[in-house]
């Protein structure tokens, strides 16, 4: 059974930084992705990074660019996400997702495979 665990949000100011972390279990990473989305109350669900697992190639959605990084932890089955330079509109339950390999990278926010429970960041200015 796959479980993907979310950890790290909170409340931080504009400015600041989190980092996010998604721990896989029953789950091998070969030939697959993972990756971030995001969503805020009445707005659609927005896929913010994604890291092929193999290569570690990665893809950023524009608002986030140059402010957050996705990374992983092969040994530990673990993928973070460094958010730096927090917006209030950063403020969302961010979701950790798994699935199988997509190309491009991009085409992996259409329909992962597994999701996590989600964890809540607020960014107050």
């Amino acid at each position: 059974q796959v479980q993907l665990v979310e950890s790290g949000g909170g409340s931080v100011q504009a400015g600041g930084s989190l980092r996010l972390s998604c721990a896989a279990s029953g789950y091998t990473y070969r030939r697959s992705c993972m990756g971030w989305f995001r969503q805020a109350p009445g707005k659609e669900r927005e896929g913010v990074a994604a890291i092929n697992r193999d290569s570690g190639t990665t893809y950023y959605a524009d608002s986030v660019k140059g402010r957050f990084t996705i990374s992983q932890d092969d040994a530990k089955n673990t993928v973070y996400l460094q958010m730096n330079n927090l917006k209030p509109e950063d403020s969302a339950m961010y979701y950790c997702a798994a699935g199988t390999y997509r190309f491009p990278l991009a085409n992996f926010f259409s329909s992962p495979d597994y999701w996590g429970q989600g964890t809540q960041v607020t960014v107050s200015s």
